[in-house]
């Protein structure tokens, strides 16, 4: 039979536990009975035959029958004397009947609320016998004790649903819902057992998959958004290079929009891989001021044709865990932001610093800036601040969403805010704490 709920299960283990134990204890109590118990009583018989014996040589029968009185008056029931054959010493009755079948020497018999022992002298000579009435208890002697053991397994079971079961079954109606498209919903624990480790388990992936559902139905809108426009165009150019006389002009503008086409496909693979699974991408001990030269070095011939200059500040031999191609892509993307949006014969400055247990990377330009209610939003995909597009055509609107998203995957932070004049984007990102590891 296959159970359907771990509260049975539970109840089934414990009465099992608890049935195993009782025939353990069981086990081991005939055990101590049979290696400590028994021995003690048969040397007390023994002692019990001897003093018997003794008092038939000095005092006679009448001494016996004196001693053996005694002895029933301290332990209730009857003993006996018998000779080798089983005959009362006392009173000559054939009391054979007591004894047990040969070899045997000693026995200990309860039958019919009996109890017969019996005990033979060394030499043969003798045998001790005793025949008493052992007391059946009554039920309700025991009676508390077994509505203890019920009220231990049920309050064993209570435990056992309350740690293990209910928060299982909490789990388990979280991932449902996650299952039926609730992907806001989260396993709130602050256990820091296997069960915890299981709802932290689950909270982070339904956290990632959430991100990932969330910003490819994102992407998918602002896609079909982005590609509409440029579409339409390269469809009125094909149309008017047909009909137009001047067919270069024509193509020029084919040629145009087939560039920003080109380059907003480039820059969704590139957003794409950023989402991608990071365990996927690789990661290792990445030096800040090796990604800082490579992307300065990159950018310089783009800032000279634009007229303007890149000023780097700050040493630092901070290293961070991650993927070198995602840093660099960030890093690369805002200082390329920054150089569109420079006037000619200003400074793009890039300063780079540590604090605490953060590397912090600021980019900086002498450009217009952005409003202050679009500070956040820069970092959407293809948000672009309609002044700046105007003046320069813009990108794609992708670039910074990039770096943010790389950012984040790291476990960093980046955020923009306007210095007057120009715009300073900061990336933090957490850096590892002593050498750097080869």
């Amino acid at each position: 039979m296959r159970l359907k709920s771990l509260y049975y299960g539970t109840f089934l283990a414990m009465v099992t536990i608890l049935s195993l134990s009782f025939l353990a204890f069981h086990a081991i109590s005939d055990r101590m009975q049979t290696m400590t118990i028994d021995p003690i009583f048969d040397r007390a018989d023994e002692v019990q035959l001897e003093g018997g014996r003794a008092a038939l040589q000095t005092g006679g029968a009448k001494g016996l029958k004196d001693y053996m009185a005694g002895l029933d008056r301290i332990f209730n029931g009857s003993h006996y004397l018998l000779d080798a054959h089983g005959t009362d010493m006392v009173t000559g009755i054939n009391r054979a009947a007591l004894l047990p079948p040969a070899p045997a020497t000693k026995s200990r018999i309860q039958s019919h609320g009996h109890s017969i022992i019996t005990h033979r002298s060394q030499d043969g000579l003798y045998w001790f016998a005793a025949d008493g009435r052992v007391p059946r208890p009554h039920i309700w002697t025991f009676l508390p004790y077994y509505f203890l053991v019920i009220g231990a397994t049920g309050m064993l079971c209570w435990l056992a649903a309350v740690g293990v079961v209910s928060p299982i079954h909490r789990i388990a109606s979280t991932i449902a819902a996650f299952g039926q498209g609730d992907l806001s919903v989260r396993v709130q624990t602050k256990r820091q057992d296997e069960i915890g480790q299981l709802g932290r388990s689950f909270n982070q992936m339904a956290e990632r998959l959430e991100r990932l559902i969330v910003s490819e139905r994102r992407l998918l809108g602002d896609i079909s958004h982005e590609l509409r426009s440029p579409l339409a165009r390269l469809k009125f150019a094909v149309k008017l290079a047909r009909t137009s006389s001047d067919a270069k002009a024509a193509l020029d503008r084919i040629e145009r929009d087939v560039d920003r086409l080109t380059s907003l496909v480039a820059d969704i693979v590139e957003i794409t891989f950023v989402e991608g699974d990071p365990a996927l991408q690789g990661a290792a001990m990445v030096r800040v001021a090796d990604i800082i030269d490579e992307v300065v070095g990159d950018c310089n011939v783009e800032a000279e044709i634009r007229g303007c200059r890149i000023e780097v500040t700050g040493q630092v031999a901070s290293t961070v865990l991650g993927n070198r191609e995602l840093l660099r892509r960030a890093v690369e993307n805002v200082v390329r932001n920054a150089i569109r949006y420079s006037p000619e014969k200003t400074a793009i400055r890039v300063s780079v610093t540590e604090k605490e247990r953060d590397a912090i990377i600021e980019v900086r330009d002498e450009g217009p800036g952005v409003p202050e209610d679009a500070l956040t939003r820069i970092f959407d995909p293809f948000f672009r601040v309609e002044e700046a597009r105007a003046a320069t055509g813009g990108g794609s609107g992708l670039g910074l969403s990039i770096a943010k998203r790389a950012v984040q995957l790291h476990l960093g932070t980046i955020a923009a805010e306007n210095v007057y004049p120009g715009l300073r984007v900061q990336i933090t990102l957490p850096r590892v704490m002593g050498p750097l590891l080869h």
